[in-house]
């Protein structure tokens, strides 16, 4: 709040008072994390990327500069070269010195400790990428980087150079022209003279300016900019030079800034000394990079006509808010009539409208919201589209209602002029979702239907689906989805103790009375089967009834009501969705590593193979899929058909293909179980008690396969360094994520999700040691036998020439098998092949030229040659409608 010190009523003036408006309002972070200085790093890390790797593959480029600068460089004048050196060695040193004391005078010491930290790191960096290039760089960088001089190398990296680029980048030098003229000055009189004396290349004076340059912004990106968002005190100095003679200004209440919202600006409602009070808009940079990233994002994976630019200066965003508020009025909508603008320093402006009192659609009671309200809201909304303008915002917070039950609609900045049938369409069935999550989808569809019409509403129902929604509006929908889902889950409980009772009642009253009956095992069968039966039928009946209709859903059939003919078949809104594009990227690397390794591996070995022990590995290959089996009817009480499980498993090979392994074969298993007769929530229950057990046992034979390993050279029984490196690790990960409020969350909200189904689950498993018995030995049963797949193909190329032991081969198995899991890649590929063969060289000692062509036969058998068979068994399970 920022507000007179007297406390005179506001539009009463004193005449004996002066103009002195001073107070405070909520601290402003004192520094800022900007979204563009981060957006610089990635491209300076992209351009050195790009820089090296030219370094490596161009070498023909590389030396064919060099020769082509020092042909130029022979008909210099040597007394030119000295002096330019001389004058850019001392200027270099000056520069910063010299701009250090103009900001120290300026009171801007900030800035230099901020330049000085990035000085010190690009030094850093300079003198570790000197000693990669030294040591460990290809020739073929170093040639590209280094000079031979008296009798070694020149830097790599000038240790003095990229620490200046860094400071004067820190310090903001690049946004004043004249200093910025004088360093670029220097910079290439430096650079040239360094070429022409032969002490450098160009490649190591590109690459020292990328380095001073990233660093710098990558510094100014994790400890922050200096704040210059604008005070209260600026706004009113800013309304006083625009005409207005300000008395208070407080600080309008906010929504939580979400990544859409967050770009609207800073609210103030200011009272004059004469006449209406003012509604005042401040934006600013950062405030207007408030959910780059978000917008970025969308604007990448959706089609480009659904999305608004994610970048704009601060004059655009000015332009686009005042013609949107001029274009609104003129169609004849009520919108807060704007009357001024202005400039608050180069890094804000503010937008002055007309005071409107009110409150948002989101603060009024259910019952407030009437049917005339919500039908004067769509009169909004329909004279904006009459004039082809569409608002891009319409939730709830957008909309205002004024004392006496005017609709005005705000927050225009978003909005678009002649936009086309597919945004204006978006924009209907956005508000549909608005007002139907507060009045319901029968009476806002008849509303909008009254104002509308039916055609107009009938044709947004294929935009209505939650991608073309805002993103707190689908987060609505999501805590929805989840309530209703938990009130089902409480409904179909309370029908199983309910149908449970009524069993047992039942039994209690029939043999009340009467001796007890003889044991007559196929009796007990069938009278266990009726009651399977019974419950089933009793879940399904509380299941039908509790279950309720997602919001969306009713929208449209209500709408269908009126227009039975209205397309449904929703738009395809995404470019890519975010699963595809993470693994193209994912699979991209991997086939990068992948190719790179078979390019080593000679033909000679392959031929050589011993093809016995790839019959083994085939063998092994088959038995997994009979072990997958067991695994998963170990933890399925009802009764499942053995060998179409067996089937199911090899169906999932074709599965793994075209989605991630940790996905694809979950997925999978639970519709089999539910086509199998078990209901939906026990199949999710067994498929996760299988894979919460699998998890278990799999980390208990990683930690107990790695002892073994440390223990096998050594006579005193103790673990390996690298297993207690592993568990220190994985403790310091837990300690992390339980230290971290975020993260704790995150992961209890996911466990009581798992173990509110799973164990009620196991608990039914406990009571049949047969199964639970199968589970286990499945599971076990499916590790070794993947374990001697890989065991045999190792000796297929190794021709009993190797010495490791079993346990190494089954530490690097579970291993890659649990980052092939992790990995976003169909079937773990790239992941898995990388994780095993580095495995096998570090760990069990396999040669690489061995390793190679073991992990590849290993993932043929095991991958890539069942899909052909598990894409026949999933078309054969589908068409039988077991799938």
């Amino acid at each position: 709040m920022v507000m007179g010190q007297d406390t005179q009523p506001p539009g009463e003036a004193r005449p004996d008072v002066p103009e002195r408006v001073s107070g405070d309002e909520p601290l402003l972070a004192a520094r800022v994390h900007r979204p563009s200085d981060l957006m610089r790093l990635l491209a300076g890390l992209l351009a050195i990327a790009v820089v090296l790797g030219i370094a490596a593959f161009a070498h023909g480029t590389t030396s064919g500069l060099e020769q082509d600068i020092n042909k130029g460089a022979v008909g210099a004048p040597d007394v030119f070269v000295k002096i330019a050196g001389l004058v850019s060695s001392i200027a270099i040193l000056v520069l910063p010195v010299a701009f250090a004391i103009e900001r120290l005078v300026k009171r801007d010491g900030l800035r230099i400790a901020d330049g000085v930290l990035a000085a010190v790191l690009a030094h850093g960096v300079t003198l570790a990428i000197d000693l990669w290039v030294a040591k460990a760089a290809p020739d073929t960088i170093q040639d590209a980087l280094t000079q031979p001089a008296g009798g070694g190398l020149t830097d790599p990296v000038h240790n003095y150079l990229a620490p200046v680029i860094a400071y004067m980048t820190a310090v903001g030098m690049a946004r004043r022209p004249r200093w910025r003229f004088t360093l670029w000055t220097v910079l290439l009189l430096d650079a040239f003279t360094m070429l022409v004396a032969g002490y450098t290349t160009a490649f190591s004076i590109i690459l020292t300016v990328l380095i001073g340059w990233t660093v710098a912004y990558g510094t100014l990106y994790a400890v922050g900019s200096p704040n210059v968002r604008p005070t209260g005190q600026t706004l009113l100095a800013g309304l006083r030079r625009v005409g207005f003679r300000p008395v208070t200004a407080l600080r309008a209440e906010e929504v939580p800034e979400t990544a859409e919202s967050g770009d609207r600006g800073r609210r103030y409602i200011v009272s004059l000394e004469e006449g209406p009070p003012l509604d005042v808009t401040v934006v600013d940079r950062e405030q207007q990079a408030h959910g780059f990233f978000y917008r970025l994002w969308r604007r990448i994976t959706l089609r480009t006509v659904t999305t608004r630019r994610s970048i704009v200066s601060l004059r655009q965003a000015l332009e686009q808010e005042a013609l949107l508020a001029y274009a609104a009025i003129a169609a004849g909508a009520n919108a807060p009539k704007l009357i001024a603008t202005s400039e608050l320093g180069p890094d804000a402006v503010m937008l002055v409208y007309e005071h409107i009192g009110g409150r948002s659609l989101d603060s009024l009671d259910d019952a407030e919201i009437t049917d005339e309200l919500a039908r004067s809201a769509w009169r909004q909304v329909k004279a904006l589209q009459s004039r082809r303008i569409a608002h891009r915002r319409l939730s709830g917070d957008a909309i205002l209602v004024d004392r006496s039950g005017r609709v005005f609609l705000t927050d225009l900045r978003g909005g678009e002029i002649a936009a086309g049938d597919l945004v204006l369409r978006m924009d209907i069935a956005q508000f549909l979702t608005t007002l139907g999550l507060r009045l319901g989808a029968e009476r806002t569809v008849a509303t909008a239907v009254e104002v509308l019409g039916p055609d107009a509403v009938a044709a947004c129902l294929p935009l209505l689906q939650p991608i073309a929604l805002s993103r707190s509006t689908r987060a609505t929908l999501r805590r929805l989805a989840r309530e209703r889902s938990q009130r089902e889950r409480e409904a179909v409980l309370a029908a199983s103790e309910a149908a449970k009772r009524e069993r047992e009642e039942a039994k209690a009253a029939a043999h009340a009375g009467l001796p007890a009956p003889g044991t007559d095992p196929r009796a007990e069968k069938a009278e266990k089967r009726a009651d399977k039966k019974a419950e089933k039928r009793a879940l399904d009946e509380a299941l039908d009834e509790a279950r309720e209709e997602d919001l969306l859903a009713q929208i449209r059939r209500q709408v269908l009501l009126i227009r039975p003919q209205a397309p449904v078949e929703p738009v395809r809104l995404e470019r890519i969705k975010p699963r595809t594009l993470i693994s193209l990227i994912a699979g991209a690397v991997a086939a990068y590593f992948l190719l790179s390794q078979i390019a080593r591996t000679p033909l000679s070995t392959v031929s050589e193979a011993d093809w016995r022990w790839v019959a083994v590995a085939v063998l092994c290959s088959a038995v997994s899929y009979v072990a997958a089996a067991m695994s998963l009817l170990g933890f399925v009480p009802e009764r499942v058909g053995f060998w179409r499980t067996v089937v199911a498993q090899v169906a999932g090979s074709f599965v793994k293909i075209v989605a991630p392994a940790a996905v694809g074969g979950v997925a999978l298993n639970t519709r089999f179980l539910q086509r199998a007769g078990v209901r939906p929530g026990l199949a999710v229950a067994s498929v996760g008690a299988s894979q919460l057990f699998g998890l278990g046992a799999h980390i208990l034979l990683l930690l107990s396969f790695g002892y073994l390993t440390g223990t096998e050279k050594s006579q005193s029984f103790t673990p390996s360094r690298t297993v207690i490196a592993g568990l220190l690790t994985v403790a310091v990960l837990v300690l992390v994520m339980t230290a971290i409020p975020f993260m704790r969350r995150f992961v209890s909200t996911r466990l009581r999700s798992l173990f509110a189904g799973v164990v009620p689950r196991m608990l039914d498993v406990l009571q049949r040691p047969m199964k639970l018995v199968t589970g286990i030995g499945g599971m076990l049963l499916l590790t070794g036998v993947f374990v001697l797949c890989l065991d045999a193909s190792i000796r297929a190329f190794g021709h009993g020439s190797l010495s490791y032991s079993f346990a190494s081969v089954a530490v690097v198995f579970l291993a890659g098998n649990a980052l092939g899991s992790a990995a976003p890649t169909p079937g773990g590929v790239g992941a898995v092949e990388g994780a095993l063969i580095g495995g096998l060289v570090t760990v069990a000692n396999v040669p690489i030229d061995v390793a190679t062509p073991a992990v590849l036969l290993y993932r043929l058998l095991t991958l890539w040659l069942p899909v052909l068979p598990g894409w026949i068994c999933f078309n054969w399970l589908t068409k039988r409608g077991a799938l």
